[in-house]
């Protein structure tokens, strides 16, 4: 069958290998891939054996990955996310969509809309609002630009869930932002709560008192999902949180307490005995 979407994607991690995986079993999708670890003796070769054998296109430089993209996504990693940007706008040509997923800052999610729409490509932030290991590309996706309909449209009819909820970047990321500030916060405070109360003997009476105080959550389950989550995800998390921390001190706010969020989401990273 011959192709008639073709999509580009920048970074070949948990997401990326995801999202082309997904988009690949609809059967009518060339997706091309480049990671800068393709080229890591550590990591390299997994990672090119598993794009191959997925039938991912691999290519050697940014440039080779994006000539023949109509859709360019951006899934690395929230510190990078605007340098990935800026050397993107040397190399995308004018009509061609840069989806920016990546859980960056809104100051820098605005700073990389400016680098991209400057070379007449146009840029489109995209705020995951949920994990995406389970639904997939079907996972809940804000979009924020002037293209974020248009990009809407494309990626749905390729299965995706994506939600055009503004034209102005740095709102869609600003939204999830503050939600991870109440969710990756719960997270770290759950996880000290649930080691301090086991270490002293007291966690079944600890729990049963804020069962009773919000009788709609089982805090002894919340304690164990959340370790788990923290467990898995947390070196993401915390760098996710030090971008809401960002955001904070654009506004003039103090980021310190997602600062430490982030410290404890790192700390507990890849730890066992949390719950």
């Amino acid at each position: 069958m011959k192709n008639s979407v073709n999509i580009t994607i920048i970074g070949y991690g948990e997401v990326g290998t995801i999202f082309a995986r997904d988009f690949l079993s609809r059967g009518d999708v060339r997706i091309t891939a480049y990671d800068i670890k393709f080229a890591s003796a550590e990591h390299g070769p997994a990672m090119l054996a598993r794009a191959k054998a997925e039938g991912v296109v691999v290519a050697e430089n940014h440039f080779a990955a994006a000539a023949h993209a109509n859709i360019v996504i951006s899934a690395v990693t929230a510190d990078v996310a605007l340098a990935v940007a800026e050397h993107a706008a040397t190399y995308l040509r004018p009509g061609q969509i840069y989806f920016d997923i990546n859980s960056a800052s809104p100051g820098a999610k605005t700073k990389a809309a400016k680098a991209v729409n400057a070379c007449g490509a146009r840029y489109v932030e995209g705020a995951v609002m949920a994990p995406v290991p389970g639904p997939g590309v079907k996972v809940p996706i804000l979009a924020g630009g002037p293209a974020a309909a248009e990009a809407a449209d494309s990626l749905n009819a390729l299965g995706m869930n994506v939600t055009a909820v503004t034209t102005e970047p740095g709102r869609a990321s600003a939204t999830k932002l503050c939600r991870s500030i109440m969710i990756k916060g719960i997270e770290a405070l759950i996880v000290d709560c649930a080691a301090a109360s086991n270490q002293w003997g007291v966690q079944k009476e600890v729990f049963a008192s804020l069962d009773a105080s919000y009788p709609s959550i089982d805090f002894t389950k919340l304690a164990v999902d959340m370790a788990g989550r923290v467990r898995q995800h947390g070196v993401r998390r915390a760098a996710e949180m030090r971008e809401a921390a960002q955001m904070l001190d654009d506004l003039g706010m103090d980021g310190g307490l997602s600062r430490a969020v982030a410290d404890a989401q790192q700390r507990g990273a890849g730890k066992a005995g949390l719950d």
